[in-house]
């Protein structure tokens, strides 16, 4: 079977998780993506939070599948040959370097495109140029709170919260991947290379784009009627936190299931959908709701919401999250039980599906890891395992042209 992105060459110089991230799902549909690394050490998370001494850390091996690895010490002129000479063979270069790390590489914008008028120089950034925090180190955390998703998640009594999904690392990545295949897609039409950027902090932003919505709202109305405040708390004036409301104006919450006195995940997310009204009453056996004024239009259920919830979690008591989900799902009511990622890491329906799967690695033996989000009627990714330190750096030398007695010389000259 023919892969999608066969025949595309990457360079990819990305670290941690937001690059690795985006060069790994490139990987998956098919480019050749050489992941260049310092020699003797590599990208940094082969050696964080380890789990097997001295074997590349699952951090790492779940971030880089597919890909080859050919160390390189860009700071020797013969390293800076070899980068020449990948670059001028490849069609992408991917990097999340500080700002002007590049530069004082020698690798300026400039001096890419005229190697390469056709390479497309991919970047991560923290903020956008011309930021005012455009000099300021940016991690996941740090994304998320420069993002504006920290101030609104959490409970109204607490303090702001950060999400445990990796909305500024890897979010990011999957942007940069977009605008990687875009501008492919342009220089299918004029042959010309472009420099494509992701923020963090604009990646972040995007996925909250319905908080800025209620930014305006509160602005002009004072008030949000989808939030737990509504109607019997106040207001200030910016967006609260939330706490488990549903963010699209259907109210929702996670409700206690039984067991939850001792399984932390002992839990069901339940939407009260106005389509869904009656079945709701039907299952919980509380008909006399569906044409009681009282409780028949979501206007008049917001202020009793809690109650009703409650009488749903009284529902519950005697039904596991999974038991409660199978009876809900036949009345075509939204919800779902909360999964612990032990249950996730076992689900046979996302094994089947590619979206779990585990891989061998030449050390660590078999590991678990994710596929594919994105599935495709006439392809399938075979994830493989991630390459050890250098592992292909002989193999890719050659490709671009360099002799076995010219590798030796590398290797001696600690090039390589």
């Amino acid at each position: 079977m023919s892969k999608p992105l066969e025949g595309i060459k990457i360079i990819d110089f990305t670290h941690v998780q937001a690059g690795p991230a985006c060069t790994q799902m490139l990987a998956w549909f098919g480019a050749n993506v050489i992941k260049v690394e310092r020699p003797g050490a590599g990208d940094v998370t082969r050696s964080q939070l380890r789990d097997i001494p001295n074997v590349d850390a699952l951090y790492f091996t779940m971030l880089n599948s597919n890909k080859r690895s050919l160390t390189l010490d860009t700071k020797t002129d013969a390293g800076k040959e070899v980068l020449t000479k990948l670059i001028k063979e490849c069609d992408v270069l991917v990097e999340n370097f500080g700002p002007g790390a590049l530069d004082r590489m020698g690798f300026t914008w400039e001096h890419i495109h005229s190697l390469n008028p056709g390479m497309i120089v991919a970047s991560v950034k923290g903020f956008s140029d011309g930021h005012h925090y455009e000099d300021l180190k940016v991690y996941e955390n740090v994304a998320q709170c420069a993002g504006g998703a920290a101030s609104t998640t959490g409970f109204d009594d607490g303090p702001p919260t950060v999400s445990a999904a990796a909305l500024g690392d890897t979010n990011t990545g999957m942007h940069l991947a977009i605008g990687i295949l875009t501008a492919l897609h342009a220089r299918n039409k004029d042959g010309q290379g472009q420099k494509v950027a992701v923020s963090m902090q604009d990646a972040v932003l995007n996925l909250c784009r319905v908080k800025l919505r209620d930014q305006q709202r509160l602005d002009r109305l004072g008030v949000l009627e989808e939030y737990p405040q509504y109607p019997h708390g106040k207001f200030g004036d910016v967006v609260p936190r939330g706490g488990n409301a549903g963010g699209g104006g259907q109210p929702g919450w996670v409700l206690k299931c039984k067991g939850w006195q001792t399984d932390p995940n002992a839990y069901i997310y339940f939407t009260v959908q106005g389509h869904a009204w009656a079945p709701i009453c039907r299952a919980l056996g509380r008909e006399e709701w569906i044409n009681d004024p009282a409780y028949m239009t979501a206007s008049a259920r917001q202020d009793k919401i809690f109650d009703i919830f409650a009488t749903i979690e009284e529902w519950l008591k005697d039904k596991t999250k999974f038991e409660a989900v199978d009876i809900l799902r036949k009345f075509d009511i939204p919800c779902s039980p909360v999964l612990s990622m032990k249950e996730i890491a076992a689900d046979p329906s996302l094994r089947a599906s590619g979206t779990i799967t585990e891989v061998p690695h030449k050390e660590r033996g078999t590991y678990l890891t994710v596929g594919s989000p994105i599935k495709f009627s006439n392809y399938k990714p075979e994830i493989v395992g991630s390459p050890l330190l250098g592992e292909h750096t002989d193999e890719v030398l050659g490709e671009i042209g360099y002799s076995a007695a010219q590798i030796a010389a590398l290797h001696e000259a600690k090039a390589v």
